[in-house]
């Protein structure tokens, strides 16, 4: 079992190989590769500090709509289940339904809201610094 993860771990960090090549039926599927989030806005550099990586795994309900907020280092992640609407506040939209990836936009407001009638599910995974936010609340204009 060793030889198989070990294998299928080096599939991962080499180029791109033939179909076919891959050892024992393992088999790795490239979800995505960009430089670039959603919106097309090219991704900012890496902050200073000691890198810390954060995975979340978000439930959100049928009809919920999160809070305004925006991310300030660069994240990814995977709709597992459901769907889920992104409205960023100049008004672009990403839909996106199980199996999607998505590259989130980075210092830019922006909320999520589940559209669908079943909870949608979502594994984000946040390139961070060590004591420094991933993810900023707009506040509350009164």
């Amino acid at each position: 079992m060793r030889n198989i993860l070990v294998a299928a771990f080096l599939t991962l960090l080499l180029p791109a190989a033939a179909p076919g090549s891959q050892p024992h039926g393992c088999r790795a599927v490239r979800l995505v590769r960009t430089t670039t989030s959603w919106n097309g806005a090219l991704l900012p550099a890496y902050p200073a500090g000691q890198p810390q990586i954060t995975i979340l795994r978000i439930t959100i309900p049928p009809g919920c709509e999160l809070p305004i907020h925006e991310h300030p280092v660069i994240n990814a992640g995977v709709l597992l289940k459901g769907e889920l609407t992104v409205r960023t506040e100049e008004g672009k939209v990403l839909r996106l339904k199980a199996g999607d990836p998505v590259v989130e936009v980075v210092n830019t407001w922006h909320y999520g809201f589940n559209p669908g009638k079943e909870p949608a599910e979502i594994i984000v995974f946040y390139a961070g610094v060590k004591g420094k936010p991933f993810t900023i609340i707009k506040a509350a204009h009164h």
